[in-house]
């Protein structure tokens, strides 16, 4: 479609560079290569803390102590994006933050945190600006107009805490966090890294677990638990042992596979990525000046913990005999034919030897490691299955609540309290028992950390509360945009909201929300004219086709257009690339001219938009209040308007017409639309 200029310029449309950030603003992330950067010594190869994706293994304070750039600034991003956001109607902006905040509370720690570092936080963000905030983060959907209205009119004190309550019992919110744990459990089809294949089948069982979990409030440790402990003979038929099929490695012995399955359970539920590099080597020497319970820490105590997998048999069997390329997993604990602890006897593999003591032979005790859990020294109960003696030191250890808290937080703000948040280094959490110099307390808060942690054993390990008391804190609730001069050095103890670049799934579904142009769920022949996405396998479960992106199972194996878009906003492939929130150029092109863009915009022909068919059947004015209204959630500024009702002929007809069709493109193109401010 012919785009005018004035739409370009006045639509704020948000480009961004190769580096990610935006177009026409400074890159403050741009840090030439210190020398200390350049001689880092790559002394293993084979670890992974030294290869491309070492970068998640340091923490901010390694990064700075080394010379080495932050992997991002919020802050920055956050200013920019401020500077190019359209005018926000006011409304509830007043707060005292003088205010008492009960003790215990998330604010009685950050706010406490503000005093005694002199900081001024934002201001309380508009009720305009929450109400979408909340929705998206939520339930990775846009509110519709009529809620939009309908909030903002409501004077009810506690109506926040009221929208908050009706969203997390939304579908919508299952939607959403089920895409959430499936990145988090790194739920797909294949891993190409390990040339692991769960098949769509053995990913269909795992997301309908997820999803099931979610729907009916399961307790976090009973999902953490299941997921440890899961025995099956046939993957096909049972989600949660899909999660430790998922660390299957080959060409190697079975004791890689024992170590991987530790190093992911471990991260997943421990936020501890350091444990992989444990299971290689001893801390000392390698982890020195990263990670101080890291560094003290042996092998062998890796093996110990490994050793809870020695007894898990996993095996595939064909589907059809007759096609051995085709086939389910089995996870079992079958003592009765593993009887062997963890064994040191291998020369090859994916990791080191691993090697017995000298002179020490087979049979004999010091030839095997068995099961000690590495943070208490217990072993499993006489009889108890190993795997189920693992899930429960696990879900009994406090740091499996604070690293699941940590998570959440990092989600809804932008950063952890210990960041990045898979980087957990437990000799240095406790204030009471600080670390010794040159090491400081790794969280920002640890107070509040324990504290939260604390509350979320106490709800029984409910998700749900953790989120609502997170989301119904003052502190969620700052405003993105600071009246003053902001300070990068502040951007750790969250004195204003940091922008999120929606994910590429909440764009398509934002799309679809506010054309009314809807896929459908289920397509019969000649009775839907938008059938519904295609994704590779999902239908053998007759299960449908699912009408937004947010239900997708997987984040590989989409149709083609959905999935060009997609990738281009990093959704990553949960196996070695993560979902990541940066900008590229390409975003920027598929929102302008992407067909999947172009076609909810249509105004005649089965595939017309609700959206556009009724703008264009208002007057000038009230058109362009409901197309703001309803893909931005807002009222145009009046300059906006102006700019707006110049552009638009005052004749019905193909002219105007044409003329509200770019109107609406051009919103899909302004930085409100792209980011959660």
């Amino acid at each position: 479609m012919f785009v005018p200029r004035w739409i370009l310029l006045a639509s704020g449309v948000v480009a961004f560079g190769a580096s990610g950030m935006l177009i026409g603003q400074t890159d403050l992330n741009a840090v030439p290569p210190s020398e200390s950067e350049q001689q880092i010594k790559y002394a293993e190869p084979d670890c992974p803390f030294f290869g491309p994706d070492r970068e998640r293994f340091f923490t901010d304070a390694l990064r700075r102590n080394s010379g080495m750039p932050p992997v991002r600034r919020l802050s920055a991003t956050t200013d920019a994006v401020s500077k190019m956001l359209g005018y926000v109607p006011g409304g509830s902006r007043t707060y005292n933050f003088d205010q008492a905040h009960t003790a215990g509370s998330i604010d009685s720690y950050i706010f406490g945190d503000f005093q005694t570092n002199s900081i001024t936080p934002a201001p309380k963000t508009t009720d305009w600006e929450f109400v979408r905030r909340i929705t998206l983060d939520l339930t990775g959907r846009i509110p519709t107009a009529d809620r939009v209205l309908s909030f903002v009119a409501d004077t009810a004190p506690d109506k926040r805490a009221k929208l908050i309550e009706e969203l997390m019992a939304k579908p919508e919110w299952i939607d959403k966090w089920t895409m959430y744990f499936g990145d988090l459990y790194l739920n797909t089809t294949n891993r190409s890294s390990t040339a692991l294949n769960r098949f769509a089948s053995g990913r269909n069982a795992f997301y309908g677990w997820i999803k099931d979990s979610l729907t009916n409030g399961k307790p976090y440790n009973q999902m953490a638990t299941e997921l440890i402990a899961a025995s099956t003979t046939n993957t096909y038929n049972d989600g949660p042992s899909n999660f430790l099929v998922g660390s299957i490695v080959t060409m190697g012995p079975t004791q890689d596979i024992m170590d991987q399955m530790t190093a992911s359970t471990f991260e997943t539920f421990l936020g501890m990525t350091h444990v992989n590099c444990v299971l290689c080597h001893n801390g000392r020497g390698h982890l020195d000046g990263i990670n101080l319970w890291g560094m003290t820490t042996t092998r062998y105590q890796a093996w110990q913990l490994a050793s809870h997998l020695s007894r898990t048999n996993t095996a595939r069997t064909p589907v059809d005999p007759s096609n051995t390329n085709i086939y389910y997993w089995s996870l079992l604990n079958n003592q009765k034919n593993f009887t062997t602890d963890y064994t040191l006897n291998t020369t090859t593999g994916n990791r080191p030897a691993r090697v017995a003591p000298t002179g020490c032979k087979a049979g004999q005790p010091c030839y095997t490691v068995p099961p000690q859990y590495i943070f208490n020294g217990a072993s499993p109960k006489p009889g108890e299955d190993y795997r189920v003696a693992l899930a429960r030191n696990i879900t009994g250890d406090r740091q499996f609540a604070r690293a699941t808290v940590n998570y959440l937080w990092a989600y809804f703000f932008g950063r952890g309290i210990v960041d990045p948040p898979n980087t957990f280094d437990p000799a240095r959490l406790d204030p009471d028992n600080p670390p010794p110099d040159p090491w400081t307390l790794q969280p920002t808060n640890a107070r509040l950390l324990n504290a939260l942690a604390q509350h979320f054993i106490d709800s029984n390990f409910n998700v749900r509360a953790l989120m609502s008391e997170i989301v119904n804190s003052d502190t969620y609730q700052l405003s993105s945009r600071y009246p003053g001069q902001w300070s990068a050095a502040w951007e750790p103890y969250f004195a204003r909201k940091f922008v999120r670049r929606l994910w590429g799934e909440e764009m398509i579904d934002g799309v679809v929300q506010s054309s009314g142009s809807y896929p459908c769920s289920t397509v019969v022949s000649g009775a839907c004219s938008v059938p519904g996405y295609t994704v590779t396998g999902w239908t053998d479960l007759n299960m449908g086709r699912p009408s937004y992106a947010m239900q997708f199972p997987d984040v590989i194996g989409t149709e083609g257009t959905t999935n060009v878009f997609l990738d281009s906003f990093l959704r990553g492939n949960r196996d070695d690339q993560p979902r990541r929130g940066d900008g590229s150029i390409l975003q920027a092109l598929n929102l302008m001219n992407a067909s999947l863009i172009e076609n909810k915009l249509a105004l005649t022909g089965a595939t017309a938009s609700p959206l556009l068919v009724a703008s264009v059947a208002l007057n000038n004015s009230d058109a362009v209040n409901k197309l703001f209204l309803t893909i931005l959630s807002r009222y145009p500024s009046a300059a906006e308007m102006s700019t707006a009702m110049s552009s638009l002929p005052t004749a019905n007809g193909a002219a105007r017409n044409s003329a509200m069709q770019d109107l609406a493109w051009s919103l899909y193109n302004k930085v409100d639309f792209v980011f959660n401010y």
